[in-house]
């Protein structure tokens, strides 16, 4: 056989090797890419939440919206009426938590949740949500967990169940999916059996 015919064919052979190697990404090729956007310390978002609690052995509701800004240092959160009026802040550093309801003095301590169930009466994790809210957790275990859509529901070692049944891409490039709700469900002695669900309306990132 001449040479540059064999030459030819090795070369052809080479490519199509080359191209059997890239096959089309599978069903877990996705579920990594999906899970390895990156935790955001400061992002401010804006979105609407709801609440079921127990008072008094009666069932309650808590209607309204809110926004969530943080830093590396610092997580500032208003939560207002569905009619827009600021029910109440929190103000949280590494040290110290503060809680203004309107009409009210400040209130202070240096654990945020314990500080927020004390004073509204039922629980907001506040701690949790500054990565629960970007699909990061510490699972029952305190393994380090990672949401996506179809890898959804996890038990925190503080006993939160948490669901993220909707998501939506963050129109990056290459766009990455990110939480739109995320459910919440925990036992408490306080406030009986405590239901959140929050829906991001808004997401931004420096």
């Amino acid at each position: 056989m001449p040479r540059k015919l064999t030459a030819i064919l090795i070369m052809s052979t080479a490519l199509l090797g080359a191209c059997a190697s890239i096959a089309p990404p599978t069903e877990t090729t996705s579920e990594q890419a999906g899970t390895a956007r990156k935790y955001q310390e400061a992002i401010t978002l804006a979105g609407r939440l709801s609440v079921q609690y127990q008072k008094d052995d009666k069932d309650e509701a808590i209607h309204g919206s809110f926004t969530w800004k943080q830093n590396r240092d610092r997580s500032s959160i208003a939560i207002l009426s569905p009619l827009g009026q600021i029910l109440a802040t929190i103000e949280v550093t590494p040290d110290n938590a503060t809680l203004i309801q309107s009409g009210q003095p400040p209130r202070s301590a240096a654990d945020v949740d314990l500080l927020v169930t004390q004073t509204l009466g039922w629980p907001l994790p506040v701690s949790g949500l500054r990565s629960w809210l970007q699909g990061f957790a510490n699972d029952s275990s305190n393994k380090a967990y990672i949401a996506s859509a179809s890898r959804n529901k996890v038990t925190t070692r503080d006993g939160w169940h948490i669901q993220y049944p909707t998501w939506e891409s963050d129109q990056q490039t290459p766009p990455q999916e990110r939480p739109k709700r995320i459910d919440l469900e925990r036992q408490t002695e306080q406030a009986g059996k405590v239901a959140i669900r929050i829906v991001l309306d808004s997401w931004q990132t420096p």
